[in-house]
């Protein structure tokens, strides 16, 4: 991508300055926003290093989109990102993958999105914690009408990391029994939506009151509180002392003994987080053929990309997807944000930046 760079004037807009430019190549030109507001980190390290920046506004190129963003999605893998757990980085970073808004141009060989398209995204060229991204078409996703920017910004990560957990690494069939050990979050609720899409028997466990009612809203068909003793037990007979034959666990740090005691014969657990060691014993995977595996969008192969996309986009269009927000804050309460995705007693739904405020 390119940055525009000849500024014709200075406006103000929000209570915030903008430069103004006219951009073109070959005889053309258009108005534009020269620099924008976006959240960056310069090094590694806590919420202190979030800072809200003017930086220049990306133009797309060939095969890219750029889009207005009005709304941006907050992943625990941000939080991780910014603390340098996954990886060395170039710097200034501008952290964020999902994003939803308006597309504002497209480059050359763009067919699938034009100008004015409501869109989101799960992947980006220049980072999603901004007023503008770019973003190449494989990696975005109309998003209806009747759905709220904060609802689009809410697909990425959380759809496409369930769609991958439940149908790539556990190889779920259907009428299987899917434990989702954790269901009021992002990824627990768009896995309780497309597993009951799917024709799934879904049970989902939470630790509040408002985290069951809100699991069951999603369409499970039974919900235990995980913070209860004798959940486990429950859980167990609900499955006529079977087993559950898929696990999506969110917190394997602390649930993963639990998992290899609940599942059937050749189930599966899938690793979607873990925030610390365990010690397991391995023999309990013996007797029942079961299997540990860990999931990553990271790892996604381009051909499984098309794969979970089509898969999402048609739920998407049969209205299967219903994202939940939790909370929306400001862009400059972005430290707060990260605070909030990791440090909380009870996930309801997705964490999500306001870019407009």
């Amino acid at each position: 991508m390119l940055f525009v760079s000849l500024v014709l004037a200075g406006v103000t807009l929000l209570g915030e300055s903008y430069e103004y430019c006219r951009v073109g190549s070959l005889g053309t030109s258009r108005d534009h926003f020269c620099s924008m507001r976006a959240v960056r980190i310069h090094k590694f390290g806590g919420v202190e290093e979030l800072k809200v920046e003017n930086i220049p506004v990306p133009k797309a190129e060939a095969g890219e989109v750029l889009i207005r963003v009005f709304s941006v999605g907050v992943n625990p893998a941000d939080t991780y990102i910014r603390a340098g757990d996954f990886g060395p980085r170039t710097f200034p970073l501008t952290l964020g993958s999902d994003a939803a808004g308006v597309v504002e141009e497209v480059g050359d060989g763009v067919t699938e999105f034009k100008k004015g398209d409501r869109v989101y995204t799960v992947g980006r060229e220049t980072g999603a914690y901004a007023e503008y991204t770019v973003a190449v078409p494989s990696r975005m996703g109309h998003l209806d009408d009747n759905m709220t920017f904060a609802q689009g910004a809410s697909i990425g990560v959380p759809y496409y990391t369930a769609w991958k957990a439940l149908y790539f690494r556990a190889q779920a069939k259907p009428k299987e029994t899917i434990l989702v050990h954790g269901a009021s979050g992002a990824v627990g609720i768009a896995a309780v939506q497309m597993a009951k899409a799917n024709g799934h028997r879904v049970i989902g466990t939470a630790g509040t009151k408002e985290g069951l009612e809100l699991v069951l809203k999603q369409g499970a068909d039974l919900v235990f509180n995980h913070r209860e003793e004798g959940y486990v037990e429950k859980i167990k007979a609900s499955t006529g002392d079977k087993g559950v034959d898929v696990i999506l666990e969110m917190l394997a740090n602390v649930n993963l003994n639990t998992d290899l005691d609940l599942l059937g014969h050749r189930g599966r657990v899938v690793i979607v987080g873990c925030r610390g060691e365990i010690k397991i014993n391995p023999a309990m995977t013996m007797g029942k053929e079961t299997s540990i595996m860990g999931v990553a969008l990271t790892s996604v192969t381009e051909e499984e990309w098309q794969v979970i996309r089509s898969g999402i986009q048609d739920l998407h269009k049969t209205g299967h997807i219903n994202p939940v927000v939790a909370k929306e804050y400001k862009l400059d309460e972005v430290a707060k944000a990260h605070h909030d995705i990791i440090n909380n007693s009870g996930t309801f739904g997705k964490l999500v930046l306001d870019t407009t405020r």
